[in-house]
């Protein structure tokens, strides 16, 4: 154990492993923000430039459902009994052999 740290104290090495975890998992709804948007702004023209009712509201409706339980899943607080069974569970993958 290294001099100064309380067993229950994350190590140096874990504390930079989170955060690169939580650096990809902010790329990765970053990425998803961003393709949401590209790709509703391109059926958004394909919708207004054809004939016929307007669907691309759904389009919008449903993704964006999913964009924002990505962000509330990200930036929201995740209860603690999914926070603890995450970590069992991480505990439990790197104890196998």
């Amino acid at each position: 154990m290294e001099a100064g740290l309380r067993k229950d104290q994350p190590t140096e090495q874990e504390r930079a492993e989170r955060a690169r975890k939580r650096v990809a998992e902010m790329k990765g709804f970053f990425v998803h923000l961003i393709v949401f948007a590209a790709v509703l702004v391109l059926l958004f023209a394909v919708n207004a430039t054809t004939d016929g009712s307007w669907w691309v509201h759904w389009v919008f409706i449903g993704w964006g459902i999913g964009v924002a339980a990505h962000a509330v899943a990200l930036f929201g607080r995740t209860p603690k009994f999914i926070s603890r069974w995450e970590e069992r569970k991480t505990r439990e993958y790197m104890d196998e052999r």
